[in-house]
């Protein structure tokens, strides 16, 4: 017969043990719910931080490089381009993680010559071919687009983006500026470098940085270089001679630019 002495002892061991397990149930259970709950957030994390597919529209400023820029009147590549608007579409479809295939499409105002260019020319063109007087005249501005696309990889780092880009494909030349140079003011010997029209193969890279405003947008600069071998430049009424003839024009180019990204 067991004593109430011992019932109360006893009760207050089976009492102290239930405590325990379940003490330790509770802990395990509160281990295991923080375990899921931080494996989810590391999940979403992980999705986040996923690069999305992007379509940008940007604008901002294109700067002739190389010759494109030149004003060297013995240098037959010498462009006299200036510095002018661009604009355009850019995006990047990721096919494997971060890594993407880029694209571009912009237009490029490079400018026109000026009357120092125009004075430039003509004092060249006394010298070269020993006239008392050079008139040169200057009409239209050089108007191009950018066709280009290639691999892109994006570095992710909280709401910023890291965007590198290697590219190629076409620039196509709507018109380019048209020179006439007449000597001694004999209008026989009038000579026109023509506005021209073509397409050359150009290439170039990019890098740029994104900043979310949310799932859906970004905004971002980035800035592009762009080289090629560039267009044949038509001619008419050519002088024989040691002066200038351009045949030929590169075009070189950096783009710096301001946009806004729609991601999907």
């Amino acid at each position: 017969m067991i004593s109430n002495k011992e019932n109360a002892w006893f009760k207050i061991k089976f009492n102290s043990t239930l405590y325990q397990n379940m003490k330790k149930n509770l802990t395990l259970l509160s281990i295991i719910l923080i375990s899921i709950i931080s494996f989810k957030a590391q999940a979403q994390d992980d999705v986040d931080n996923k690069a999305k597919t992007y379509l940008s529209l940007f604008g901002g400023v294109s700067t002739p490089l190389g010759d494109f820029a030149s004003t060297n009147y013995s240098n037959n590549s010498a462009g006299f381009a200036k510095r002018g608007v661009t604009f355009g579409l850019e995006g990047a479809a990721y096919l494997y993680k971060n890594l993407a295939l880029g694209w571009l499409i912009s237009f490029q105002d490079q400018g026109e010559l000026t009357t120092a260019d125009a004075q430039n020319l003509a004092n060249g063109y006394n010298e070269s071919f020993n006239k008392n007087q050079t008139v040169v005249t200057a009409v239209g501005r050089y108007h191009n687009i950018n066709l280009l696309l290639g691999p892109q990889y994006s570095f992710l780092y909280k709401k910023f983006t890291l965007d590198i880009k290697a590219e190629a494909g076409l620039i196509k030349s709507f018109a380019t500026p048209s020179i006439s140079y007449v000597f001694d003011n004999s209008s026989g010997s009038a000579t026109t470098q023509l506005s021209s029209k073509g397409v050359t193969f150009a290439y170039g890279a990019s890098t740029g940085i994104r900043y979310s405003l949310g799932d859906s947008w970004d905004v971002g600069i980035k800035a592009n270089y762009i080289n090629s071998q560039g267009i044949k430049i038509e001619n008419a009424n050519t002088v024989a001679g040691t002066g200038r003839l351009v045949t030929n024009q590169p075009i070189s180019e950096i783009q710096t630019t301001l946009g806004i990204a729609l991601k999907f």
